[in-house]
């Protein structure tokens, strides 16, 4: 019983009730405010209207996806004066503008520092020509070249990944760099801090970033001064503050490690026991990762450089932390054939680069295209994409999760399904539990995994991270795992959707008019 009172004591007095009553109080003194003015109704009528149409005519003309702007034109044209109000006030957020001049500084200071091998290019035109045309946009419009000389593993659930991470980061002698989403105290973090703890004694430059949503739930908001106390440097990206601020709609959804710039991982696997299946929240829980050694993990220790240094005023010596060397490699002892691209994602860039990766697998694709992804909340391109594909015989799957980790999410996806199923996609669920990896693997050549989802969040308003692989052993080790995989998951059939419970399907249209948010 006192168990319950101190949890429901932390929960009424700490950090997420003042975060949620900060921004309650917030939308009250808005709301008065305009109740305020009302009272000369007619003039304020008038020019609400006006302000109300030049709204409009700016979210029709913004260069953003359309459901999007589709999300702010139903409040302004249903509560005008609201609707405005907080259009108004997302476009003119200062601390949103800050970030992407900082960030869209940073991207441009260090493309330098990963230049693009112009062989390597040449060999990969060689080898086929929309594939090079693929590196080109991604190093011009993203930043990241496209390599060789590096080897690739790949794991098919966060166990195994957990077990290597452990073991490469004993071997680390200068620097161990950690991004990651989620980090939450147990099993998996407590063994990867132990090590932590550990290498700082033994001189090693450590720093661990993790998304600021995390201290609302998962750590103390002052934990960063934990780690630091133990020579660990920390910081969380982007605290949530109790002030309402569109910069906090735009996480940290990376998952990155990166030891002695040699060595690299990155997938879906967070920091916390139920991605290694030694917690039980949504039945077994399916995770991938790919760790790189070699030349392409200069990407990676780039990405992590980047976000580390949004709030960093010496931003150090980034040349110290790409020169990486790796006997194995250099002897010839791993596999490096084939090509790897790492590549990052980020709200400010205005390119959609994770979208484009897939759309772009899905519209060069000949006999099959095999995904595996939690969340299925997409626009009108990737729909198209899909569907297309599908129509034009490739064999399109998509393997998502049979026991939702969200509600709201799995109603949303279900009502993306009829139409998928008609255009020819097939859709699995995987009923050993959730399926949180997001992996793409195409005609046995080509192949991306990393952190980002289908849905909004990910592809247009986060911060992601993956990595392409062409022609690489590991694209077949990729599209393996798929097969088997699908040994475990249910066909969803057409007739199905049809039956499915009418709450639950208007429950997931009406959804879709907030899909942009979700």
């Amino acid at each position: 019983m006192k168990k319950k009172f101190r949890s429901l004591g932390r929960i009424i007095f700490g950090r997420t009730m003042v975060v949620i009553l900060g921004l309650g109080l917030q939308l009250y003194f808005i709301v008065s405010a305009l109740m305020f003015f009302s009272n000369n109704i007619v003039y304020f009528t008038i020019a609400s209207n006006v302000l109300s149409a030049v709204v409009l005519i700016h979210i029709i003309n913004d260069k953003t996806n359309p459901y999007y702007k589709l999300a702010w034109v139903i409040p302004v044209m249903l509560i005008p004066i609201f609707g405005t109000v907080m259009y108004i006030f997302v476009k003119l957020e200062l601390g949103t503008h800050i970030m992407k001049k900082r960030t869209v500084e940073l991207v441009k200071k260090t493309s330098g520092y990963m230049p693009q091998n112009e062989t390597d290019l040449k060999e990969l035109s060689e080898a086929d020509a929309k594939e090079s045309n693929l590196a080109v946009y991604m190093k011009k419009f993203a930043g990241y070249p496209i390599y060789k000389n590096t080897f690739v593993k790949y794991y098919s659930l966060g166990d195994h990944a957990f077990e290597s991470m452990k073991t490469e980061l004993l071997k680390a002698k200068e620097f161990i760099f950690m991004e990651f989403f989620i980090v939450e105290r147990g099993e998996m973090w407590d063994s990867i801090l132990e090590i932590l703890e550990q290498k700082v004694k033994e001189g090693v430059d450590v720093r661990v970033m993790y998304d600021g949503m995390c201290s609302l739930t998962l750590l103390p908001y002052k934990y960063p001064r934990t780690l630091i106390s133990k020579g660990i440097k920390c910081k969380m990206f982007s605290p949530i503050r109790p002030v309402l601020s569109t910069v906090q709609n735009n996480r940290d959804h990376r998952k990155i490690l990166v030891i002695d710039g040699h060595t690299a991982f990155t997938g879906g696997v967070n920091l916390a026991d139920e991605y290694i299946n030694k917690r039980v929240k949504y039945g077994h829980w399916k995770d991938t990762a790919v760790m790189l050694k070699g030349e392409a993990v200069k990407s990676f220790t780039m990405m992590f450089l980047q976000n580390w240094n949004i709030t960093e005023r010496d931003e150090g010596d980034y040349e110290s932390y790409i020169k990486y060397h790796f006997p194995e490699i250099t002897e010839g002892s791993l596999n490096t054939d084939g090509f790897s691209m790492p590549y990052g994602d980020s709200p400010f860039d205005n390119e959609n680069v994770g979208e484009t990766v897939y759309i772009d697998i899905l519209n060069r694709a000949e006999r099959y295209v095999h995904i595996m992804t939690p969340y299925l909340i997409i626009d009108n391109e990737m729909m198209q994409a899909l569907t297309y594909a599908a129509k034009r015989g490739v064999e399109v799957i998509i393997i998502m999760p049979h026991v939702p980790d969200k509600q709201y999410a799995y109603l949303l996806a279900r009502s993306y399904y009829a139409e998928l199923i008609e255009a020819g996609v097939e859709i699995y669920e995987y009923t050993p539990g959730f399926v949180h990896a997001k992996c793409f693997a195409s005609d046995g050549i080509r192949a991306t995994v990393g952190s980002i989802n289908l849905d909004y969040r990910s592809l247009f308003l986060h911060f992601e991270c993956g990595c392409y692989f062409y022609r690489n052993p590991v694209v077949e080790q990729v599209e393996n795992d798929m097969q088997e995989t699908l040994k475990m998951c249910r066909k969803i059939t057409l007739e199905e959707c049809k039956r499915l419970n009418p709450f639950k399907k208007a429950a997931g249209l009406i959804l879709r008019l907030f899909a942009p948010l979700m």
